[in-house]
């Protein structure tokens, strides 16, 4: 009988240790700051990751523009029209759709895949005539990137040089907003304008 109250005492002190290493356990804050940052850090870096595309998206949407434009300027004074690609000299019907994709690669930053770039040229009688809208329907491409137009025209021609280009999106947070075809994103750059007298 003696033994019973010993084991109370036993069980109530290691209760009242068990306890007191509990209260000491929820005082401590060793570990806080790595909790912390396990809770914020997901959408951090997420947030950070959207912000990088997007200005990635949106620098090589401008050094599209930038490309188009100095390669319509082939075009605008008679060089893809008279010359040989590989040689300079005159040539009469001038260069063929491949050889002017592969000057608009050569304007092109590292960003891009020559083998993704699609060109597209037409030729047009007047500015009011001229068409120059993005090929997109309903989130689908409307034309067919094999069968794009190369017409450089004659001097005093109006041309719209189009170059397109299907950038991959990678990080959407909770919309796509950057795709506009399934989780791509089309971009386009154009540029228009008469052939100078050549």
């Amino acid at each position: 009988m003696t033994q019973a109250p010993n084991s109370k005492i036993a069980r109530r002190r290691l209760w009242l240790r068990s306890m007191n290493l509990a209260r000491l356990f929820a005082r401590r804050d060793d570990g806080a700051a790595a909790v912390e940052f396990a809770l914020v850090a997901t959408p951090f870096l997420a947030l950070l990751f959207a912000i990088m595309e997007s200005a990635l998206v949106f620098f090589s949407g401008q050094s599209l523009e930038s490309s188009v434009t100095d390669s319509a300027r082939l075009i605008m004074t008679g060089q893809a029209q008279t010359t040989d690609y590989e040689t300079g000299a005159p040539k009469a019907g001038g260069w063929s759709k491949d050889e002017f994709k592969k000057a608009v690669c050569t304007r092109l930053s590292g960003l891009f895949e020559c083998d993704k770039l699609m060109v597209s040229v037409k030729t047009y009688d007047n500015f009011a005539s001229a068409n120059a809208s993005t090929p997109l329907k309903d989130g689908k491409l409307t034309v067919d990137p094999g069968n794009l137009p190369y017409s450089a025209g004659t001097a005093g021609s109006i041309v719209v040089v189009q170059l397109y280009y299907k950038w991959p999106i990678y990080v959407s947070l909770l919309s796509n907003n950057l795709a506009n075809i399934g989780t791509d994103r089309l971009l386009v750059a154009t540029s228009v304008f008469r052939n100078e007298p050549f």
